[in-house]
């Protein structure tokens, strides 16, 4: 059941042999830049590695779309995916990394032709990197009607006044593009407040402020970025589709990105469950193996159950997505987007507590691997919001 194309097939066999050859070996050094001076840069082997991904033909797998990306469909790239969550680096060495994806996505969809030679194009090269600048911290922005960034029209330009975090990926010099959502007419409809504008980095008034971390976890050189906007002028055709149309983007992009957020944390607890069963084999305690424990044999089997349940539910609304539309969908990306991130943070806690102290440690990828899925209960919206909408289409 929701099999992928023969096409897909022979990419997921080329990206398993790609991951074993060149990703997995490399990790302690991925791990040891992250701490580094030069941590924010892109190390030289990431470069490298993008370089051979290019070449084998592992590049822009995510876009549905045959003359920009793979041509894939969302089912297909769903089990793409999957193996590309295993590995925090693994992403950006395919150019499918998160907020890039996303944000191509939306050029890819709605950008002008200009729009697209500027942007677009090196993006899907990867030759710069983005981010995409909504969440504010003085307000609730799980709620996005909330937003306060002002995009004021002034002449032939627009002005970006607004205090931004969680910005993800705005800490790497190589991000030259953020793309704001803030409001140009607030007298308008709820929904047609907001607006989304293309903001290039290096344009005066724009200050990235500081970098967040995650349970102490900078996610480097990727980072998550406080942003000032201070009198930003950029081209009135710097506006994406046009005023008010904000949230009409955000949803177009926010359906398959959830997708790749819940399959890449599948990966993540299929690997954390793997390690779990290794430790319980392995190691000995009170005279016996873990594995002969009674308490372990049930996280084992609890995991197993859950992870199979996650992957089922994500693959059918990837399978929905492509045979019916996101908007018949959006019960099913909404279901996923609490069922996956729960899962992970629930079977990488238990293959923690089989580690031991060492599942705390840098020793162990299961630290930071929790420290990554426990802020997808947040990011692209909380699960109270996901079960608002559900629970609003079944009373419906």
């Amino acid at each position: 059941m929701y099999e992928c194309s023969p096409r897909a097939e022979e990419l997921r066999q080329s990206l398993l042999r790609f991951m074993n050859e060149h990703v997995y070996p490399n990790e302690r050094n991925f791990h040891d830049h992250e701490s580094g001076a030069d941590r924010w840069r892109t190390p030289p082997l990431l470069e490298d590695l993008k370089a051979k991904a290019k070449a084998a033909g592992l590049w822009n797998l995510f876009l549905p779309d045959s003359d920009l990306g793979a041509g894939l469909s969302n089912l297909d790239y769903a089990h793409l995916c999957e193996i590309m969550g295993r590995s925090p680096a693994a992403a950006e060495i395919f150019n499918c990394s998160a907020p890039d994806t996303g944000n191509m996505e939306i050029l890819a969809r709605y950008a002008s032709e200009e729009q697209k030679d500027r942007w677009l194009k090196p993006l899907l090269a990867g030759e710069i990197r983005s981010c995409f600048s909504m969440t504010e911290p003085d307000v609730a922005s799980s709620d996005a009607t909330n937003i306060e960034c002002s995009i004021r029209r002034d002449g032939d330009g627009y002005i970006v006044n607004g205090r931004k975090w969680w910005s993800s990926g705005a800490m790497n010099p190589a991000c030259k593009l953020a793309i704001v959502m803030g409001k140009t007419n607030p007298d308008e409809k709820r929904h047609r407040q907001q607006s989304m504008i293309l903001v290039p980095m290096d344009a005066p008034g724009v200050t990235v402020v500081r970098p967040l971390s995650v349970f102490g976890y900078e996610h480097a050189p990727h980072g998550h970025a406080e942003i000032t906007y201070e009198n930003v002028r950029v081209p009135a055709a710097s506006i994406l589709l046009g005023e008010g149309r904000g949230f009409e983007i955000a949803q177009g992009r926010l359906g398959p990105g959830r997708i790749h957020h819940c399959m890449r944390t599948i990966g993540l607890a299929e690997r954390a469950l793997e390690a779990m069963v290794a430790r319980a084999g392995s190691r000995v305690a009170f005279g016996k193996r873990l594995a002969d424990m009674g308490t372990i044999r049930q996280d084992i089997a609890r995991s197993r159950i859950e992870i199979e349940q996650a992957r089922l539910l994500t693959l059918k609304a990837a399978h929905m997505m492509d045979t019916v539309g996101n908007k018949v969908a959006r019960r099913e990306i909404a279901m996923i987007k609490v069922v996956a991130p729960t899962m992970g943070c629930n079977v990488i806690d238990r293959a923690i507590q089989a580690h031991g102290a060492a599942g705390l440690s840098q020793d162990s990828f299961l630290a930071a691997a929790y420290a990554k899925v426990r802020t997808l209960r947040l990011a692209d919206g909380p699960d109270e919001v996901h079960l608002e909408s559900i629970a609003k289409l079944e009373l419906g």
